[in-house]
């Protein structure tokens, strides 16, 4: 059955009332454990291959991912035009299209970034930059629409953070599984390379069927769609960004704990087999930081109840930066360790929880205040902030090393061992600290606010359709 179409002159006044049934709501988390399935084995894994594996310099790999990054973030704002200027909508909906058909050539580039050819260095270098930025381009056709998706589900602010909540728990259990299971798989292999092409594999595959289960069980009830006759200049989509004042603070707060939350990610392996020197405890660490996450994105529902969103993130990373502190200094041996990364992680989970309900919310205040509806452009413009994080997370990381001197696979000295450290704990503990301030300070959209800005919405339809 087709879906009910909004035009932009406001046809179909907007109804809020509660309408996702908690299957919708387990499909959309589990889409996005799919997604992490792929995204989190470049994001985990993928330096430490080219380091290890394909035996590129630390500076390398690092400028692969720096390079990559930004080529994704554009490819987020180029999708994200695509999505808001489609005519011609069937009953597939709006963003749904985008999560089919891209689910295999996305499973298919993961498996090909994580194959080690048979090239000379320089090839290998070559054949590193290729495959993920062909990566990056295809999760962006994926990733982007099931994102912008949240406010053709559901006009309800409370279903909002619970659909922000799931889609947190699918993200984390995605990360869970992956950290727990990917090493294990690859050390059955004598051959690395073998291992992490068999690992890719398993994830890639059901990636693709939990891809697809989403797809199949969520359904998009308000879909705006471009009138036939407009034609729609790029630099007119974007106009309303700069007037977008939640959205630009949040961008630029997700510049300061995605770049802090993805090079944890990226060093962890290094930190437990070079400073612990035990890197088997990476699944456990995995399984009871991330598992800590759970309760977390569990709590933030309620939290939000009792303090709204913009205090329940200051809590969020007030908990992380203390955490990472204290790990720096007390983080000796591995159940230590262990320990402060559940801390750590929990408090990290009421950020990346909030993320999605904000940036739903900054749909709304941009249609408020400019007139204009842009789920992709606003959702495409914020990943496009979170992918410079990314190009950050995968740099700093590799250019770090390579300054101080890593050798893959040998004794590190005192000063590699330090610096993983900090890139591990300090790195982290001060961008969480930065965003405590900019929250504070310069976010001031209260839910106050957004239930008001709703309710002047729907009135100014309702008047258009009389």
């Amino acid at each position: 059955m087709a879906q009910p179409v909004v035009n932009d002159t406001g046809i179909q006044s907007v109804n809020t009332s509660k309408q996702l049934k908690l299957k919708e709501k387990i499909a959309y988390g589990l889409g996005d454990v799919g997604n992490n399935f792929l995204f989190d084995l470049g994001q985990i894994y993928l330096l430490k291959f080219y380091t290890d594996s394909l035996g590129l310099s630390s500076a390398t790999a690092g400028l692969v991912f720096l390079i990559t990054k930004i080529w994704d973030a554009f490819a987020d704002i180029t999708v994200g035009t695509w999505i808001d200027n489609r005519k011609n909508i069937g009953p597939k909906g709006k963003f749904r299209p985008f999560i089919l058909y891209a689910a295999i050539p996305l499973a298919l580039i993961t498996i090909v970034s994580f194959t080690n050819p048979d090239f000379s260095l320089t090839g290998k270098t070559v054949w590193a930059f290729v495959t993920y930025m062909a990566f990056g381009t295809i999760y962006s056709i994926s990733n982007i629409p099931y994102g912008s998706m949240v406010p053709a589900m559901t006009k309800d602010p409370v279903e909002r953070a619970e659909l922000a909540s799931f889609r947190q728990a699918g993200s984390n259990l995605g990360l869970l599984i992956t950290t727990v299971g990917f090493m294990p798989i690859v050390f059955m292999f004598n051959s690395e390379s073998t291992g992490y092409v068999v690992a890719v594999s398993v994830f890639a595959f059901l990636g693709v069927l939990l891809q697809i289960y989403g797809y199949a069980n969520v359904k998009e009830r308000y879909v705006h769609e471009k009138p036939k006759e407009t034609k729609v200049k790029l630099m007119d989509s974007y106009k309303g960004l700069l007037k977008n004042t939640p959205l630009l603070v949040l961008c630029l707060v997700n510049l300061f704990t995605f770049s802090a939350f993805n090079v944890k990610l990226a060093v962890q392996v290094y930190f437990c087999q070079y400073v612990l020197k035990n890197v088997s405890i990476v699944p456990y660490m995995g399984f009871f930081s991330i598992g800590c996450v759970f309760i977390g994105v569990a709590l933030v529902p309620f939290m939000v109840k009792k303090v709204g969103k913009k205090f329940t993130y200051i809590i969020g990373c007030a908990i992380w930066a203390v955490g990472d502190i204290s790990a720096y200094i007390f983080a000796d041996n591995a159940v230590i360790f262990i320990i402060l990364a559940c801390f750590a992680f929990f408090g990290s989970s009421f950020v990346n929880s909030l993320n999605w309900a904000l940036v739903s919310d900054a749909v709304e205040y941009g249609e408020w205040k400019t007139g204009n509806r842009s789920e992709g452009v606003v959702y495409s413009f914020f990943t496009f902030c979170r992918k410079l994080s990314q190009a950050i997370a995968g740099f700093v990381p590799g250019l770090v090393l390579g300054l101080v001197g890593y050798v893959p696979n040998a004794v590190q000295s005192a000063d590699v061992q330090q610096s993983i450290r900090g890139l591990m704990f300090i790195y982290p503990s001060t961008l969480a600290m930065a965003t405590i301030v900019v929250v504070a300070i310069f976010y001031k959209l209260s839910d106050e606010k957004y239930n008001r800005i709703i309710k002047d919405l729907s009135e100014r339809k309702d008047n258009v359709s009389m």
